[in-house]
């Protein structure tokens, strides 16, 4: 299971003069005379911290984060990267290509997530057999008007799920360049526009290779973040088991509430892009996609659409967490996800059988963190 995004950036922290109070055993209460401290700073801090100069609409995107991710956590057991990770992709309009073995709610939780932004919500099971107008429409005769009209395919939604993308051939595969990029599509010679909100959450599956075609880089480098999602705990196996023995169908997901309107998260985006990043953080974002180049560990390195996105991705993070600028924690913590698809291991790394995740947190390590 990924790192819990929490506890790595816990925003209800205490006070510099909270830490140096003396810590008294209430035991000991009648022998040790309690120390001389004012009432307002003895008194526990039951507020977040946050930042002075934070806008109303970063505590807006904080709200609805822990509003969004208390809903899916009814259904969904762990998982609290993919929860953040989905947020922080809608918010610079970004699409996330989710890998992991059959049975641990990819596709549920990009649904449940569509229930709760209230977004209109498609999925697509990609096959060896699926054509192009199967995804995207085509122009039909209507024998009535004497006219062609076009029937939209179920790419035009607000939240896409394409389940087992791999599995569809080059052509399919083609179809889902311009949409991904360009939010819009063209049949016949006319062309159509996504709506604002449109996010593709693509699924694959890294262990049956069969009847599957991989995903061409061009491709995979219009995808944000890949999200890799491994076997619960033992723990979170247990909590899934427990929350579901008198609710076969699940029924559950049916009550998930809807916490926002897409809309208002669409607005939000300008929020986004107001959030500082100093030059010095530019600088460091340089470096890791310089050290990606340079390495002899890879084949083939991070572009600049690299860079955009892993500034984009952590200007997000670091509104999640109610600052108004980023942190090298931010780049640090979305480095990977942003990453790891847009690399090739050289051919001795690839036989060594070493992960790309472990190359880039070397990368991560290399790099001089700016002060």
């Amino acid at each position: 299971m990924l790192l819990s995004f929490q506890s790595k950036f816990n925003r209800h922290s205490m006070s510099d003069d909270q830490n140096d109070l003396p810590i008294v055993n209430p035991e000991e209460n009648n022998q040790i005379e309690q120390p001389n401290v004012p009432e307002s700073i003895s008194e526990p801090q039951t507020e977040p911290a946050i930042n002075v100069g934070v806008t109303a609409e970063i505590l807006d995107i904080i709200n609805i984060s822990d509003a969004i991710k208390q809903q899916l956590s009814r259904v969904i057991v762990g998982q609290t990267d993919l929860m953040d990770l989905m947020i922080i992709a809608i918010l610079t309009k970004g699409h996330i290509l989710i890998e992991g073995v059959p049975g641990v709610a990819k596709t549920l939780t990009a649904k449940l997530f569509a229930q709760t932004v209230n977004a209109d919500f498609s999925r697509i099971q990609f096959t060896p057999d699926l054509m192009p107008s199967d995804i995207l429409g085509t122009n039909i005769f209507n024998a009535k008007t004497n006219d062609f009209e076009f029937k939209a395919g179920p790419i035009f939604a607000d939240i896409v799920v394409a389940d087992e993308i791999n599995r569809a051939p080059a052509k399919t595969q083609a179809a889902m360049f311009e949409v991904m990029q360009e939010a819009q599509v063209s049949v016949d010679g006319v062309t159509r526009s996504m709506g604002d909100a449109f996010m593709v959450l693509a699924t694959q599956n890294p262990i049956d290779n069969e009847g599957t075609y991989n995903l061409p880089e061009a491709q995979l480098d219009r995808f944000l973040f890949k999200i890799v999602v491994d076997y619960p705990s033992l723990f979170e196996d247990i909590k899934i088991l427990e929350r579901f023995q008198n609710d076969f169908d699940m029924k559950e997901a049916e009550s998930i509430e809807k916490v926002v309107d897409l809309k208002k998260l669409v607005e939000l985006r300008k929020t986004i892009e107001n959030i500082t990043i100093s030059s010095q953080i530019l600088e460091y974002i340089a470096g890791i996609i310089q050290e990606t180049r340079r390495t002899g560990d890879l084949f083939l390195g991070a572009s600049s659409r690299a860079a955009i996105w892993l500034m984009k991705a952590s200007k997000a993070a670091a509104a999640l967490h109610g600052r108004n600028f980023v942190t090298p924690d931010d780049v640090r913590w979305v480095t990977k996800p942003v990453l790891n698809h847009r690399i090739i291991l050289s051919p001795q790394r690839e036989m060594e059988g070493v992960p790309a995740s472990t190359i880039l947190q070397q990368i991560i390590e290399k790099v001089e963190v700016p002060r």
